[in-house]
């Protein structure tokens, strides 16, 4: 398996795989005391003794135990693990046959339009937070991932069917295709570093900058512009999703091709049509069996006429 997902899966995947491995023998250390076990004594009892095991473990460096969903991925992993096992017929049996995961509901934090809109407008005295600001406010018009961003060129900018321009890339976690075309704010905001002295020199549309700094500056951002929530670029995604695309309209199909999902059900997960959506949508509605109603009563007029 390891040789397998070598050169297709992101290496922050690959991590996780090795993650988990790591949990498997501190369970056996602990639980059963053994460094290894024979995959024939995989069994239901195993599988959820190993989910008590982790939903009580609390990890080094963290303020609380593992929540239910992190559980949850660790246990996807093992599965996945078992299944080639039992495909292989290194194992007679499925342990997780009769095993069902169960999810917590989380909600996806995003900004508001009128969050958007602060943010975009407020004016930086220190330039490391305007170049922070711009980079989440470029993924909150495109719902490019911070990775992504970072590796963008201006050979990932092309004129599209439209005669407009596309940023058209893949996802460094995927290798699925991201086709976008560039709204106004995301053109403006190439154009204005394609002279920065960091982009000259890197040759990218924008400056580099660590995924680590970029999250602990956001705080700062979030702090100057007055927005409440806790501010991660990843958000930026979720702004997309839910502010700029779906709530405007546009359909969950179009949203997912652009933001390099596989799977419609993992755009359902981003994005949420919010209240204002479901209003103006009612309304519209309304109106329409307003319409409706009068043309029959016009109608029925007519004939006792």
């Amino acid at each position: 398996h390891s040789q397998k997902i070598e050169n297709t899966l992101a290496p922050g995947t690959i991590r996780n795989f090795k993650i988990t491995e790591n949990y498997i023998s501190k369970f056996l250390l602990k639980k059963i005391k053994t460094s290894d076990i024979y995959l024939k004594q995989l069994d239901y009892k195993f599988i959820c003794d190993f989910q008590n095991f982790l939903a009580n473990y609390h990890p080094k460096g963290h303020p609380r135990a593992m929540k239910q969903n992190t559980v949850m991925k660790h246990l996807q992993r093992l599965r996945k693990i078992t299944t080639l096992a039992y495909h292989l017929e290194w194992t007679e049996k499925d342990p997780f046959i009769r095993w069902k995961p169960t999810y917590t509901k989380t909600h996806r934090g995003y900004l508001s339009a009128n969050e958007l809109s602060n943010l975009e407008n407020y004016t930086f005295l220190i330039e490391r937070l305007e170049r922070v600001r711009d980079l989440f406010v470029f993924s909150c018009y495109t719902g490019i991932s911070y990775v992504d961003i970072m590796l963008l060129t201006p050979d990932n900018v092309h004129l599209g069917i439209d005669g407009n321009n596309w940023i058209i890339t893949k996802r460094q976690k995927t290798k699925s295709s991201i086709k976008v075309p560039l709204l106004e704010t995301a053109s403006e905001l190439i154009k204005k570093y394609s002279d920065h002295p960091m982009t000259l020199v890197s040759q990218n549309l924008f400056p580099t900058i660590t995924n680590e700094k970029l999250n602990f500056y956001l705080k700062e951002v979030a702090l100057a512009c007055g927005i409440k929530k806790n501010l991660t670029f990843h958000m930026a995604r979720h702004t997309f999703a839910t502010t700029i695309t779906l709530t405007n309209g546009v359909p969950i199909e179009t949203v997912s091709k652009m933001l390099g999902h596989t799977k419609i059900a993992t755009t359902q997960i981003y994005a949420r049509v919010i209240e204002s959506k479901v209003s103006d949508d009612m309304n519209k509605l309304r109106e329409l069996l307003d319409n409706k109603k009068g043309q029959n009563d016009t109608n029925q007029n007519f004939k006792n006429y």
